[in-house]
């Protein structure tokens, strides 16, 4: 596996004997070079000394020799700067541009790194690299998590970045967008994405005095006011958002993107949405008002809403129930600073240069408390200590992005549980 080569090649892990190429010339590795995860060769600034000259380039890395000319590399200028081709099996010698050939060194993984990955490939058990959670430092472990959760960050400001320029958004529609998506904590995340976009922010302005044309166009365009209901409110919702539809020309989402299954019912769309109705109308320049706050306890403060009175008898349309004022959760408006203000900053702040932005949304992240859920629980289970949001993040990019997709040779706890296996080895034998 290619993989397993770049492991081999980045971590140095060549026999001892000395290393020649497949032309007979001696070889010397001094560096080999910063892995590359974008396009181009593998391997940026490796240093290598081939006879008695000592070379600085890159390298790049195939399973078969014939590689190199089935990726074209062979008429690719970015490739003229390689002075070095690792391969596994050498079928055929490769060229510049200019047709002047190549070094090529053949390179096996050693078989123990091969059986030790195999091992966290075909681990049933989550996370397979469980057993050497307790021998890491927490420099370590804190120097991971940081990366981690800044990569997190990143991901998910880059997303709203894309989501701002393919619908043309400005950022405070961006930011409602945005917030809506976090709104459907989870189950119905997608949906109130696709109903955030069809708001049309610049009509509902107009009417952003009146809690109950901004439940009418909310719940119009959530496409929940399409059915016959013997219940007063609704009746003049309905009403109300037929007029505001033909005054905006509004086309509304497809009711059936709404998912009810096992959602417990202060999570209903009608709760959220009614929330998000009663936040908009007191929440006057919301966006320009989170960017000036410092402290998670004032964002709290902002974010705590609850609904019109008569969702304090209802959780959807028709049926009556105990009255209770559904206020947002701290639990809830703490996953909206976490999923949506923390991503938000890091995005704008990127967006507009302003590097204390970016620092105030990590600070957010550090300050409160770590998430509960099944992936932190195991992972606490494996003895790794969890103090906040940030370290909870981290361990949710880490499940994602590298356990579910089994990047071990990738990951910083993958690259430990194959050095301390290969470290048992070697003392044993």
């Amino acid at each position: 596996m290619e993989y397993l080569l770049h492991y081999t090649w980045k971590h140095k892990l060549f026999p001892l004997r000395e290393l020649r190429t497949t032309g007979g010339q001696l070889l010397e590795v001094i560096d080999p070079g910063l892995y590359n995860h974008d396009a181009g060769p593998d391997f940026f600034n490796a240093k290598l000394k081939i006879d008695a000259t000592l070379w600085v380039g890159n390298v790049e890395i195939h399973q078969r020799s014939s590689d190199w000319y089935l990726h074209q590399h062979e008429t690719n200028p970015v490739y003229d700067s390689v002075i070095l081709h690792v391969v596994e099996t050498n079928d055929r010698a490769v060229t510049r541009c200019n047709g002047e050939e190549i070094p090529t060194l053949l390179l096996s993984p050693p078989e123990s790194v091969c059986l030790h990955y195999q091992e966290l490939m075909q681990a049933d058990e989550y996370p397979p690299c469980y057993s050497i959670i307790p021998n890491l430092s927490k420099l370590k472990i804190h120097s991971f998590f940081s990366a981690l959760h800044t990569e997190r960050l990143i991901q998910k400001a880059e997303r709203i970045e894309s989501v701002r320029r393919q619908f043309e958004l400005n950022w405070e529609d961006a930011f409602f967008v945005t917030l809506a998506r976090n709104f459907g904590f989870g189950v119905n995340g997608e949906a109130f994405e696709e109903w955030g976009k069809h708001i049309p922010l610049r009509a509902v302005d107009k009417h952003r005095d009146n809690l109950f044309q901004i439940e009418a166009l909310f719940f119009g365009q959530a496409a929940l006011l399409e059915e016959e209901v013997a219940d007063d409110y609704y009746s003049r919702l309905q009403k109300e958002y037929q007029f505001l539809a033909h005054k905006f020309n509004l086309r509304r989402m497809e009711a059936s993107r709404w998912r009810f299954l096992r959602l417990r019912p202060t999570n209903f769309p009608h709760v959220r949405l009614a929330q998000l109705a009663f936040l908009y109308f007191k929440g006057q320049g919301l966006l320009s008002r989170l960017l000036e706050l410092e402290k998670p306890e004032e964002v709290e403060q902002l974010f705590a809403t609850q609904t019109s009175e008569y969702w304090e008898t209802h959780y959807h349309f028709g049926k009556s129930s105990p009255r209770r004022t559904k206020r947002l959760s701290r639990n809830s408006i703490r996953l909206l600073i976490i999923n949506t203000l923390a991503p938000f900053l890091y995005a704008y702040g990127r967006y507009r240069g302003e590097e204390h932005l970016c620092l105030r949304a990590v600070a957010f992240l550090e300050s409160l408390k770590a998430e509960d859920n099944h992936i932190v629980r195991t992972w606490e289970q494996c003895g790794l200590i969890v103090r906040s949001a940030a370290d909870s993040q981290a361990l949710i990019q880490l499940k994602k992005n590298y356990c579910d997709t089994r990047k071990c040779l990738q990951c910083r706890f993958g690259y430990e549980y194959l050095r301390q296996k290969n470290a048992e080895e070697s003392v044993c034998s």
